[in-house]
């Protein structure tokens, strides 16, 4: 029997501590690295970034677009090191923002949830704003692949929330589009356990999100600490009782610390401890 995401994260967060890190190989981060911003210096970049933290952080999340500029061979060096992350026990998130509909959202689904393809992840960042049901092709495959998904519900950029906090004319209960969302999760993951394996994108720097049901019996991948302002410390007060299914996610406060595996290593190990003592992991 496949073991399902939520299950395969929760025990990997609990063993190597509730850490995502984001591998995001721009042009200004290869730059400050010492690197060409071309394929030699994307290969440098990313497998540095696997060979020190593979075998040490619980969840990766390459962002597809920074390799997808430099075409097929670009994507070959993604596929490299989504297996070679998987292999040391790291699950990997693809942070790839697909949404469409019908066969579109299917092949999507079928490029990194299919479980033969070169590009199979754990889970897979999703949009929801052509509806929430656009996203069936992708939940059906998910849950056939033993994969999970993140659907975008609260971001934290400023612009999304001229989206996500518009209220629902056609909802007799006046939700927003973003609470529709997490409610559409939560009956996704109902009476799974130890949780569900369809997570909701919330900021962590939000702030206050009491308004908001963040119960979902899901994970919460939640972007921003770090070099976008928020810390550890802020993720109780932004996520409440829901903040032990959190996924904080840390880019660039851990990948400024290379070219150099030990200072990468440590900052990933420092994020994790200073997460797990704040949400009492």
């Amino acid at each position: 029997m496949t073991i399902s995401f939520g299950t395969r994260l929760r025990s990997a967060m609990d063993e190597r501590g509730p850490l995502c890190v984001g591998i995001d190989p721009h042009a200004a981060l290869l730059d400050s690295w010492g690197l060409t911003d071309d394929i030699a210096g994307l290969e440098r970049f990313t497998f540095t970034v696997v060979e020190a933290l593979a075998g040490t952080v619980a969840v990766f999340k390459p962002q597809s677009a920074f390799f997808e500029r430099f075409g097929s061979r670009g994507v070959a060096v993604l596929e490299r090191a989504v297996s070679d992350l998987r292999a040391a026990g790291g699950l990997v998130v693809m942070d790839a923002k697909r949404g469409d509909i019908g066969s579109t959202m299917a092949a999507y689904a079928e490029a990194f949830l299919r479980k033969e393809s070169p590009l199979f992840s754990d889970a897979l960042t999703v949009s929801p704003y052509l509806g929430y049901g656009s996203l069936k092709p992708a939940v059906d495959l998910a849950r056939e692949s033993g994969a999970g998904l993140f659907v975008l519900a609260l971001t934290s950029n400023p612009e999304g929330s001229e989206v996500q906090r518009a209220v629902r004319t056609d909802d007799p209960a006046g939700r927003t589009i973003g609470a529709t969302m997490l409610a559409h999760l939560a009956e996704e993951n109902a009476g799974e356990a130890p949780m569900g394996s369809f997570g909701a994108v919330v900021g962590a720097t939000l702030g206050d999100l009491s308004s908001f049901d963040l119960d979902i019996n899901g994970p919460l991948l939640a972007p921003g600490i770090g070099a976008q302002g928020a810390t550890p410390a802020d993720l109780p007060a932004v996520f409440g009782a829901a903040v032990r299914n959190v996924v904080p996610n840390v880019s660039r406060g851990v990948l400024r610390h290379g070219p150099d595996a030990t200072a990468l290593r440590d900052s990933a190990l420092r994020y994790a401890d200073e997460i797990r003592a704040a949400v009492g992991a």
